[in-house]
C-alpha cells in the first residue's frame, strides 16, 4: 500500500489534481451558502467560474467576491445597477435578468450546482444539463415538474445528475453498483418536522411563526413550511421515482424525528443499507461536488453514543394530508406531479402571506390536481416547454380558487 506516495520515488507526492471548475446556481440560498462555505474551505480545489441569486444584489455581490467569481447573475433584472455597483472594481462581470441566468448556467464548467429554489431553477438547470455538465442537483422542483425529460436528457448526453437533498444522496450512497431488479424498497425519511406530535386540530391552527420553526434544519422558508406538512417527502418520493428509476411501489417513508438516517435500502436478500450522518447540508453537497472523491467538512461528527436512540414511525396521513396527496399525483403520474408541484407554490405562499390557514395548503393542492384531471390539463409533458405551460396553468387555477374563496382562508383563531 503506497497511501498516495510516488512508487518510485516515495519522499514525492503525486501532483496534485488542478481545481475543479464550478457554477453555483442559487448562490445566495441555504444550499449556496452551505455551498460556498465547502469552496472556502477546500484548499484550492475548486475554481468559481459564475454564480447566480434572486433578488438580492448585494448577497450576490458578496459571493461573487468571497468565492472569485468571474460572471455574476442576478435573476431580478431591477437589480442590476445594485449588483454593478457592488461589483465595481472587482473585475467580475455583473449581469441581470432570466436570460443572465442561463448564461451563468451555461459557463464552461466541470460541474454545476443546481440550487435555484422552485421552478425558477428549471430553465437554468436543464440548460446546463443539455450543455453536458454535471448537475449536483439540489433543486427538487426539476424532476417532480419535469422529471422525464432530464432524465432523458441525462441519458442522451451522457451524464450525471447527482442528488445533493440528504435523503437521496444517502440513497445513492447506499445503492453501490447494486442493479435495480435488486430492490425491495427505497426509505426516505422525514423528521415530522415541528407538527410531528400535534394533534390535527392544533396542526390546521398552525401559524407561519410556528410553521418555520424546525427542529433539525435551516432551511429557506418554502421548503420548511413544506417538510412541516411532509409534502417535502412527497416531492422527494417523485424524485427519487425519476432519479433512481423506483415506480412508486418500491417507494417508502418513514417519520424518524432524529434526522440521522437519512435513507434505506432494502434488498431482496433481506440485507438493508443505510445512509447516515449530522443534519448538516454540507456533507452531502461536498459529496456530491468532490464525487468520486470525499472532501472534508466543517460539518459535524455523528455520535451515535450521544445520540442515544433512533426512533421510526409511519407518517399519519390523517395529520399530515399533504404526503397522501403528493403520493397520489405520483401513483396517477401524467401531468399530476407537475400541477402538484405548482399548486403547493402558489398555496405555501398564500399560507406565509396569511390568506389561507396551513390545513388548506393540502386542499387547494388537491383541489387543482382534481380540476386538472376533470378538464384535461394534466396530460404528460414531454418536454420542459410544456411541463412549463402545464406549471403555468395550474398556477392561473390555483390563484382562482384562491380569488373565489371556495372555503379557503385563515381560520379565526390562526
Amino acid at each position: 500500500m503506497t497511501l498516495g506516495l510516488d512508487v518510485e520515488n516515495p519522499r514525492r507526492l503525486p501532483p496534485k489534481a488542478p481545481p475543479r471548475s464550478i457554477v453555483v446556481l442559487g448562490a445566495t440560498g441555504s444550499i449556496g451558502t452551505s455551498t460556498a462555505d465547502i469552496i472556502k474551505n477546500s484548499a484550492g480545489a475548486f475554481d468559481v467560474v459564475a454564480v447566480a441569486g434572486g433578488r438580492d444584489p448585494i448577497a450576490l455581490a458578496r459571493v461573487a467576491r468571497e468565492l472569485g467569481a468571474r460572471f455574476a447573475a442576478l435573476a431580478d433584472d431591477s437589480g442590476y445597477s445594485a449588483l454593478k455597483q457592488a461589483l465595481n472594481g472587482s473585475g467580475i462581470e455583473a449581469a441581470a435578468g432570466r436570460a443572465a441566468v442561463v448564461e451563468a448556467a451555461l459557463h464552461p464548467a466541470d460541474i454545476v450546482m443546481g440550487a435555484i429554489a422552485g421552478t425558477a431553477g428549471v430553465e437554468p438547470t436543464y440548460a446546463a444539463l443539455s450543455a453536458g455538465r454535471t448537475i449536483a442537483l439540489a433543486n427538487k422542483e426539476c424532476l417532480v415538474c419535469a422529471g422525464a425529460a432530464f432524465i432523458r436528457q441525462a441519458k442522451a448526453m451522457g451524464t450525471q445528475l447527482l442528488p445533493v437533498d440528504s435523503e437521496h444522496n444517502a440513497i445513492f450512497q447506499a445503492l453501490g453498483d447494486a442493479e435495480p431488479e435488486t430492490i425491495e424498497m427505497m426509505t426516505l425519511t422525514a423528521s415530522g418536522g415541528p407538527f410531528r406530535a400535534w394533534s390535527a386540530e392544533a396542526i390546521a391552527k398552525a401559524t407561519p411563526e410556528q410553521a418555520l420553526k424546525h427542529p433539525n434544519w435551516a432551511m429557506g422558508p418554502k421548503v420548511t413550511v413544506d417538510s412541516a406538512g411532509l409534502m417535502n417527502k412527497g416531492l422527494e418520493i417523485i424524485e427519487a421515482h425519476h432519479i433512481f428509476g423506483i415506480e412508486a411501489e418500491r417507494l417508502d417513508v418513514l417519520v424518524h424525528a432524529q434526522s440521522v438516517v437519512h435513507g434505506l435500502v432494502a434488498f431482496r436478500d433481506g440485507s438493508v443499507t443505510a445512509g447516515l450522518a449530522a443534519p448538516d447540508m454540507r456533507v452531502p453537497i461536498a459529496h456530491c461536488l468532490a464525487y468520486p472523491e470525499r472532501l472534508k467538512t466543517g460539518a459535524r461528527r455523528l455520535d451515535l453514543a450521544a445520540v442515544g436512540q433512533l426512533t421510526f414511525e409511519r407518517p399519519d396521513f390523517a395529520r399530515f394530508p399533504a404526503l397522501r396527496v403528493a403520493l397520489d399525483a405520483l401513483r396517477t403520474g401524467r401531468g399530476l406531479p407537475t400541477v402538484l408541484n405548482a399548486a403547493n407554490e402558489i398555496a405555501v405562499e398564500a399560507f406565509l402571506n396569511r390568506r389561507i390557514s396551513f390545513h388548506d395548503i393540502a386542499r387547494l393542492v388537491e383541489a387543482c390536481c382534481e380540476a386538472a384531471l376533470r378538464d384535461g390539463t394534466a396530460s404528460e409533458p414531454s418536454s420542459v416547454e410544456e411541463a412549463l405551460a402545464v406549471d403555468h396553468i395550474a398556477r392561473e387555477s390555483a390563484r382562482t380558487l384562491l380569488a373565489e374563496g371556495r372555503g379557503f382562508g385563515m381560520l379565526t383563531t390562526c
